[in-house]
């Protein structure tokens, strides 16, 4: 059976190929063992017929598609707009340094963050790749975490999960599908579905699905090449694997914060294999960018937001504010910021934020090798957006941030996350009218981001436009892909007292599409 070439036996198998899917991204974990090559190859290596023929570009991206819908909808899903900008700025950086790194299916790389202290990564199929909030906090550099994220690339441009399900036979796809779908029903809540990849029960999958050694030693391959040209220091992520294995030692086996590696040893083999391609390559001295450490105090202050959790977290901000390193002061006086902030304290909050500004401005008459780095603008930005917006501020402050949005967007145009917040800023301001024709013009630009359509109807709903509010909703839930809510919401716009004429030809065409894409959604669910 070939999938790319039959498209009703593809649309048969694909629950099957969903849950064997989740199965293969799941062993795309961050140390999985290579072995060492005697003659390094700067080429990225072909792909075999296997993948081609049995799963195409397109299933493969709509798998992955299905697969975020739920990912989405996960309590452990970090919806933070700083921590994903900056995920996607160094991952789309990283696809982007070395030609051919999409590889041949063109992948539109996406990646994201999950609330989890694991220190793991995985990618799904499609493009699609997440970080766990631990691996961010415990990534000593930039480097690190560059390291980690290109060989999860690696993965993707090499198609592992399309060639892996391309070498299944149909009498193996299905009662592992079927094992797979199980564990997932027995979840207490779908919402918790992609506990299946992070979970215990993730692991014993795993266990048995590893990635083989050749499909590890290209994305190593893939990977070292990728953060090598990106700029970055290639001797970080052995630091970061010295690390793990250290505790591995110390504790007898991987210690339970890193039990999602535990199915991938790390060898002295993998680490002498990349210290062996590291002695072929000049050193690169880099010095992180300032947003690296801001990003980081912002995991770990949103990881764990429980009553321990957050005293955990004031405590190694302040064991971090004795460290020498500007940057590392500065980080953990923005993470200190932030979390006053996510208790209530506004007036802490900004003296915080203050003094992380003050501790990375250059001083006059000093050198400091620290000047070329970032400087975290954009994050200190959306900071002292987010305290003055926040709940009990005064208007005039509401106000005010109005204008300091208004001039950061027009500074910073590539920021969505800015873009957001002034259109968050027109809203809580009153200004109603100004926020309807902005979000307006952002949901047509980025019809894909259904924050934009939520505020959109939030804008709506305050201005009494009931019809247009519920024409908005409709368009979020399109882009999460839950169609019968969709629908569900034009209905209500039609009914409601303010509609127009127009309003319901829009409604009418609207609906006659998403009940067309219904109806074949559940043809497709018949021939499964």
């Amino acid at each position: 059976m070939k999938y790319a070439s039959r498209p009703a036996s593809a649309r048969r198998w694909r629950p099957a190929l969903t849950a064997l899917a989740l199965c293969a991204a799941a062993a795309c974990a961050i140390a999985a063992p290579a072995e060492p090559q005697k003659k390094p190859d700067n080429s990225l290596p072909t792909l075999g017929d296997a993948a081609r023929q049995d799963l195409s570009p397109v299933v493969e991206r709509k798998l992955g598609e299905e697969i975020m819908r739920d990912v989405r909808r996960d309590p452990a899903y970090l919806d933070d707009d700083p921590i994903t900008e900056y995920l996607n700025n160094l991952g789309n950086a990283l696809v982007v340094a070395v030609p051919g790194a999409r590889g041949e299916t063109n992948a539109d790389f996406s990646f994201f963050a999950m609330r989890d202290p694991n220190l793991n990564a995985f990618a799904l199929p499609g493009g699609f790749i997440g970080a766990h909030t631990g691996l961010i906090v415990a990534a000593q550099n930039e480097s690190e975490l560059a390291g980690v994220m290109s060989h999860e690339i690696g993965h993707v441009s090499q198609r592992h999960i399309a060639r892996m399900l391309g070498q299944q036979k149909q009498d193996v796809l299905l009662p592992l599908a079927a094992m797979i779908l199980a564990a997932l029903a027995a979840r207490t809540s779908s919402d918790a579905a992609m506990g299946v990849l992070m979970g215990g029960q993730g692991l014993a999958v795993q266990r048995q699905l590893n990635f083989s050694r050749d499909a590890e030693r290209e994305a190593d391959r893939v990977g070292f090449q990728i953060m090598s040209a990106g700029g970055y220091d290639t001797t970080g992520i052995v630091g970061f694997f010295k690390r793990l294995q250290t505790a591995t030692k110390m504790y007898g086996d991987i210690p339970a914060h890193m039990a999602s590696l535990s199915s991938h040893p790390l060898t002295a083999e993998r680490i002498t294999d990349m210290q062996a391609r590291i002695r072929e390559i000049p050193k690169k001295p880099r010095v992180d960018n300032l947003d690296f450490q801001l990003v980081r105090a912002r995991a770990r202050v949103l990881q764990d937001e429980s009553v321990g959790g957050r005293r955990d977290t004031k405590n190694a901000f302040e064991t971090q504010l004795k460290e020498g390193h500007r940057h590392l002061q500065a980080g953990a006086q923005y993470g200190l910021a932030l979390l006053a902030l996510r208790q209530g304290n506004t007036v802490e909050a900004q003296s915080w934020l203050d003094k992380a500004r003050s501790t990375v401005k250059p001083k006059e008459g000093v050198f400091s090798t620290e000047s070329n780095a970032g400087d975290g603008a954009t994050m200190f930005t959306g900071l002292a957006l987010e305290i003055k917006l926040a709940p009990g501020q005064p208007s005039s402050v509401v106000q005010g941030a109005v204008q300091d949005a208004d001039l950061a967007r027009q500074r910073y145009p590539l920021s969505r996350a800015l873009a957001r917040q002034y259109g968050e800023a027109l809203i809580a301001a009153g200004k109603l009218d100004e926020a309807t024709r902005y979000l307006r013009d952002q949901t047509q630009l980025y019809r894909e981001e259904p924050k934009l359509h939520d505020m959109l109807a939030k804008a709506y709903a305050k201005q009494g436009k009931i019809a247009l509010q519920h024409m908005a909703l409709a368009e979020s839930y399109v882009v999460a892909g839950a169609l019968p809510a969709a629908v569900a919401q034009l209905e209500l716009a039609r009914k409601a007292g303010d509609v127009s004429f127009y309003d319901q030809a829009v409604i009418d065409a609207r609906e006659r599409e998403l009940k067309a894409r219904q109806k074949l959604e559940k043809e497709e669910e018949k021939e499964r």
